[in-house]
């Protein structure tokens, strides 16, 4: 796996409350994780530190997924525990009351690629011929516009726009939306926090992706642009890309 992470403060916020990570196991499958935080007195930043930190702890102890079931499982257990964790020192600490983060995790296979999700952080997969968007946001614009209440062009300028229906830590279940899809050498896997899908199209995404066939050239412009154009919010960028070996890192 080739891939890179990078997070950005943005150009408002005194403080970053995204969070994210790659990591390598010795069966050189990736674990892709982004994290967006939310609550008052930087608590957001300690929810999704936190999730990334058991991530990363569960991943090292991790065995190869040779079926697309049980990644599935492993990350649906793996957002059962954060979300236990975070709530439990939410509970714990009054200045942590409410803190919570969006999820969105890959397990990357060779053959498969294994989405899980809370929250509007999303996932994206470019291939050869297509670039879609597979994962839904838990918003409540999203609900409007997927029951026809507004249309998407009324969503980006709505009151409630960052009101999310989801998020890890927030309550005593986190429900995550898990699939599988199969890739192929050299597609690539862009998970990416709302910061930058708030600033960016799915089209100029693509652009990007396509024309720009390093991965760090490709992160850093997207963050570059994305703050160009008011960089109100944290902006955090995980790519993946499906191919032999690579050095990745954390963020």
């Amino acid at each position: 796996m080739d891939g890179k992470i990078k997070t950005d403060r943005g150009q408002v916020r005194s403080t970053n409350e995204d969070a994210g990570a790659i990591l390598i196991n010795e069966h050189e499958q990736a674990l892709a994780i982004v994290a967006d935080g939310m609550g008052g007195h930087q608590a957001g930043e300690v929810a999704s530190q936190l999730a990334v930190q058991l991530a990363r702890e569960a991943w090292e102890n991790a065995e190869r997924f040779v079926t697309p079931m049980e990644a599935e499982i492993w990350l649906k257990k793996m957002i059962d525990k954060m979300n236990e964790e975070i709530l439990q020192q939410s509970k714990e600490n009054e200045l942590l009351e409410g803190m919570g983060t969006t999820v969105v995790m890959t397990i990357c296979a060779f053959e498969f690629v294994t989405v899980a999700h809370v929250g509007d952080s999303r996932c994206y997969l470019l291939t050869g011929e297509k670039f879609d968007q597979i994962t839904e946001d838990h918003s409540l614009v999203n609900e409007l516009i997927r029951t026809g209440e507004i249309s998407k062009e009324e969503a980006e300028k709505h009151p409630q726009k960052n009101v999310l229906l989801r998020a890890v830590g927030t309550d005593h279940q986190a429900k995550a939306d898990v699939r599988t899809l199969i890739w192929e050498e050299d597609d690539l896997l862009l998970l990416c926090s709302d910061g930058l899908t708030n600033k960016i199209s799915d089209e100029e995404l693509e652009h990007y992706l396509r024309e720009m066939k390093d991965v760090d050239q490709v992160a850093n412009g997207l963050i570059e642009e994305a703050n160009k154009r008011g960089g109100e919010d944290n902006i955090t960028i995980s790519i993946v890309r499906n191919r032999p070996i690579g050095k990745v890192g954390d963020e």
